[in-house]
């Protein structure tokens, strides 16, 4: 399939400049008078609250104020209702992701190469991957949370896979960093159109035209989709031995976002 060919670019690191350490410098050493002052103010401290003891001493004492409070009234009712699915997006991606996904068509069978019982771990998601052992690395990096997928096929060489990969997102927009990769890496390949999701900020279909070829099998085809909602970016890949129509892939990435 063509997810194969997707692969996480190398992190680059910031140079390091040796030279950079500052000379270590000497401590100053303190004087006698440095000495005296700060013992002088240490006994002035202590002179001080002795006064101010002295001093209370020949007061009335201070009465105390009562310790009991008056009773705080408790508001009636059962709290505020919690926000529905439509305004916490976390009530819809928290659950089964694999409730997200798109059904299967009618007639359609079921495609055994989307992970197991519909889940992606790390290392069968890495697999996806031209370099797995890499990917699983930056992966891990990028708070890989889960993924939930789906697979099709219909007639002798159409076949349809989607893939809700969610990340935890502690520290940055990793989803949207995922689905721009998918974006970098499809606008890479020769011969692809694209057209922009609708309902989606910066999603995108792609379209190409070019066919992968290998000896001793028929020029295969493809279309895919990237786009992300929340902590949750879309992956959807179509084979075929026929050039795929735009409305193919524009239908399966709309309708699925709108799941999100």
């Amino acid at each position: 399939m063509d997810s194969v060919s997707v692969a996480q670019p190398a992190p680059v690191e910031e140079p390091v400049d040796p030279d950079g350490v500052p000379a270590p410098r000497r401590a100053r050493r303190r004087g006698r008078t440095t000495l005296i002052v700060a013992t002088a103010a240490v006994l002035g401290l202590v002179a001080g609250t002795c006064a101010g003891y002295l001093v209370q001493a020949d007061r009335d004492p201070t009465k105390l104020p009562s310790l009991s409070q008056s009773t705080v009234a408790q508001a009636k009712g059962e709290g505020p209702e919690p926000l529905s699915v439509a305004q916490d997006h976390r009530r819809k991606s928290d659950g089964d992701l694999r409730k997200l996904l798109l059904a299967r068509p009618k007639g359609a069978k079921e495609g055994d190469w989307a992970g197991h019982d519909g889940w992606m771990d790390l290392a069968i998601y890495s697999d996806t991957y031209e370099k797995p052992a890499r990917a699983f690395t930056a992966l891990m990096t990028d708070q890989f949370r889960r993924a939930a997928a789906t697979a099709w096929e219909q007639g002798s060489a159409y076949s349809v896979e989607i893939r809700l990969v969610q990340y935890r997102q502690e520290e940055d927009l990793n989803a949207a960093g995922a689905a721009g990769n998918g974006q970098f890496w499809a606008e890479k390949k020769g011969g692809n159109r694209s057209w922009s999701i609708p309902g989606t900020g910066d999603g995108l279909a792609y379209v190409f035209s070019r066919p992968e070829t290998k000896p001793g099998y028929l020029p295969m085809y493809s279309a895919r989709a990237h786009a992300w909602r929340g902590d949750i970016a879309m992956e959807i890949w179509i084979t075929d031995t026929k050039p795929i129509p735009k409305e193919k892939i524009m239908d399966l990435a709309t309708r699925q976002m709108g799941r999100l």
